[in-house]
């Protein structure tokens, strides 16, 4: 069960390195260079609906994992009482607590609970199968189940599970005890008497009627023979591979580079038919190619000839030497101040103008992304304005207010004014 919890987040380091990480970019724009947009602060707009309750899953995990975890205490607060109410006597590091007026008999950790209505010949053999599952630490697995019945109080198998654990605690405490006072012994005091046990699910208790004769048909069975043992030594290769798996959470750096080889090969052979099924390139076609050739050479946009195509090629964001400048920001010095004034003025702007009653009738819940690319132009101005989004009428209105933004100080790169591309997320909050 708990390894269940710790393969997945066990990484094999020679693993992790024999495999590559994710490239969360593939496409050969952002190998090239040229379409890396800016994204910018993320826009919140919330609309003017009737606020009512919002119903989630969360509302029912929190509150069986509440009603889960008063159980659990409620469990420990018993223990406690017991314990006060009892007459203690300490045995080798072992409390032995007497509960009066009381026949169950149970552990917990290093405390024996045993009822003063227990006969005398019955004592001695209860306190040493109780000694058992003190010194396995029974205890242990028992809390683990509980604890871990708080988080998951969902899932049938950790019930079932922890009544299997249950079940195995008693088997070897059983057999311990039945090798040292002899099987028959033990199945008369086995079937003498049913004590009352408090009902405390992670407690060791010494009978539980339901369990008798499971008890019974356990101890008359040998040990496991070698074959079994061979079938339990199966299940190493696959743990193994299941380690291999969880840190191996990435493909192969090999099919990875395949793939990414495979994908330029089939952008390089259509732009060869385009180019040979159309028969010559415009100006702007074959300036913007030669910048292609250039920016996969040693010097890239150092280049000299790179500056005669900025006007064609976008230049990105990461490289430019000079951003746009937002009307207002223009007497701003350092870079970063420049762009936190822009952003700022940007979803200050698309904030005020966008129109939160356009959701009204659409029958949209929750919160709503619309993404929306752009560019600044050469002249300033906010061109190729594109937006997604879940519904069309968002989608318009995002595209509407983005084109109302006003002319801009456009980018530089070595002295000359060059295209930047823009990405804006709005996030348009409704209430349900």
């Amino acid at each position: 069960m708990l390894l269940s919890f710790l393969i997945p987040i066990i990484k094999i380091e020679p693993f992790q390195a024999a495999v590559a990480k994710q490239n969360l970019v593939l496409l050969p724009e952002v190998l090239i260079g040229n379409k890396t947009p800016i994204i910018l602060n993320e826009v919140l707009l919330e609309s003017n609906q009737v606020v009512g309750f919002s119903w989630s899953w969360s509302y029912l995990f929190v509150l069986g994992s509440s009603i889960m975890l008063l159980i659990f205490l409620g469990k420990l607060f018993k223990i406690i009482a017991l314990y006060r109410q009892g007459i203690k006597q300490k045995v080798n590091n072992i409390t032995i607590v007497k509960l009066n007026h009381s026949n169950a008999a149970f552990s917990f950790f290093n405390i024996i609970f045993i009822g003063d209505l227990v006969e005398l010949q019955e004592r001695e053999s209860i306190l040493q199968h109780e000694l058992i599952h003190v010194k396995q630490r029974h205890s242990l697995d028992m809390v683990f189940f509980e604890i871990l019945k708080i988080g998951l109080w969902f899932n049938p198998m950790v019930y079932i599970y922890q009544q299997r654990i249950s079940n195995i605690h008693e088997f070897i405490a059983d057999k311990e005890i039945a090798n040292h006072e002899g099987k028959k012994q033990y199945y008369l005091n086995l079937l003498s008497k049913i004590f009352d046990t408090k009902k405390i699910a992670f407690i060791n208790t010494f009978f539980k009627q339901s369990l008798i004769k499971k008890r019974i048909v356990m101890l008359q069975k040998s040990k496991s023979k070698q074959i079994k043992l061979v079938k339990y030594a199966l299940l190493l290769p696959v743990i193994f591979s299941m380690l291999v798996y969880s840190s191996c959470s990435n493909e192969n750096l090999n099919n990875q580079k395949h793939n990414q080889e495979v994908s330029i090969m089939e952008n390089i052979d259509a732009l060869k038919e385009s180019i040979a099924a159309k028969g010559e390139m415009t100006p702007e076609e074959e300036k913007a190619f030669k910048a292609l050739v250039v920016l996969i050479s040693d010097e890239g946009l150092n280049h000299d000839y790179y500056e005669e195509v900025s006007d064609v090629v976008e230049i990105p964001f990461g490289i430019v030497e000079n951003v746009p400048v937002y009307p207002g920001c223009e007497s701003l010095e350092s870079k970063n101040e420049v762009i936190k004034c822009m952003h700022q003025n940007i979803t200050k702007f698309v904030g005020d103008n966008f129109n939160t009653k356009v959701s009204k009738g659409l029958g949209l819940e929750g919160n709503q992304r619309i993404m929306v690319t752009f560019k600044i132009d050469t002249q300033g101005n906010v061109t190729a304005v594109k937006a997604r989004a879940a519904h069309k009428a968002l989608q318009e209105e995002a595209e509407r207010v983005v084109s109302l933004l006003p002319k801009m100080k456009p980018g530089e790169q070595k002295g000359k004014k060059v295209t930047v591309p823009y990405a804006l997320p709005i996030m348009f909050a409704l209430d349900e």
